[in-house]
């Protein structure tokens, strides 16, 4: 038993190095550019190696330059509408066919649920796509971030798994009483799932937050760009120059490295700071979806 306990023990430590060093290895590079964010653009660029603090003087003019851009802060504004208005579609049509495809008594409920399913895998591609939110009048509009994608399919499965692992016994007394469907799906349904519920509102929100594909093909307007087509404008095509504004800052590589940095954090930290609050519902929800179906 000692040589046991012994072994477990240098095992153990073994595993904790070799996690911390994991964790390490994926915390290090988001804590590279906050620091950068922070740190002097001149020693910035001349800086090799690592970075644990931020290089001479603190400054924020980084995010001074990101906080008075028009185009980040209507950005923002468009995220925002597209995540809470979004959301709004994606849970209220999500929990209403989930609950509708979990009655055991509906008609042709096997044919509809593989009808739905094969959506996952085949798709009318990108061109149908585009020409029929065209003829929808949607073209340049934030509604063609929300109308089109308002139902994941993956999601819709998993929310009717949930439904279907409630005892049906529930259910069954709750129309002995007289509850309609309504009735039954707000007050019985929907409050034994919360952990699942959660799990949604991660899922989407996630999605709509870290979304700009969709935006850069059916958006023109540069006032209608979500934060993270703005987000990608800036990192990939180095579209800084108007966000140079006159605080002291050259339009040089250097500045424009700054302003980098500092977009990437002010992107990042909402969802990171929502994320703790919904992971404890994380696993228990996913696992409750996946008791049965």
């Amino acid at each position: 038993m000692k040589d046991k306990s012994k072994g477990y023990r240098i095992f153990s430590i073994c595993n904790y190095i070799l996690l911390s060093m994991i964790a390490l290895a994926c915390l290090y590079p988001f804590y590279y550019v906050v620091a950068a964010s922070f740190s002097n653009p001149e020693a910035l660029m001349r800086h090799q190696g690592l970075l644990l603090f931020p290089l001479q003087e603190m400054t924020l003019d980084g995010y001074d330059m990101v906080f008075n851009n028009e185009l980040v802060l209507s950005g923002f504004a468009n995220t925002f509408f597209v995540l809470v208005v979004g959301l709004i579609f994606n849970m209220v049509l999500t929990v209403i066919g989930a609950y509708v495809l979990s009655l055991k008594d509906l008609m042709l409920r096997r044919p509809l649920t593989l009808f739905i399913i094969v959506t996952m895998y085949f798709s009318g591609g990108l061109i149908p796509t585009y020409l029929n939110i065209k003829n929808l009048g949607m073209l340049d509009s934030l509604w063609s971030l929300i109308i089109p994608g308002a139902i994941a399919t993956s999601n819709l499965i998993i929310m009717r798994s949930a439904f279907m692992a409630v005892p049906e016994a529930l259910s069954e007394a709750a129309r002995i009483d007289g509850a309609s469907h309504v009735q039954i799906l707000f007050q019985i349904m929907l409050p034994l799932v919360k952990a699942t519920l959660a799990v949604m509102v991660l899922y989407y929100g996630v999605s709509h937050w870290n979304s700009w594909f969709n935006a850069s093909i059916y958006l023109r307007t540069p006032s209608q760009y979500p934060l993270q087509l703005v987000l990608r404008n800036i990192l990939v095509e180095s579209q800084t120059g108007d966000m140079m504004q006159d605080i002291g800052a050259a339009r040089s590589p250097q500045v424009q490295q700054l302003i980098k940095y500092a977009l990437i954090v002010v992107s990042s930290v909402p969802i990171i700071v929502v994320y703790p609050f919904l992971q404890r519902f994380f696993q228990k929800g996913v696992m409750i979806g996946a008791v049965k179906g």
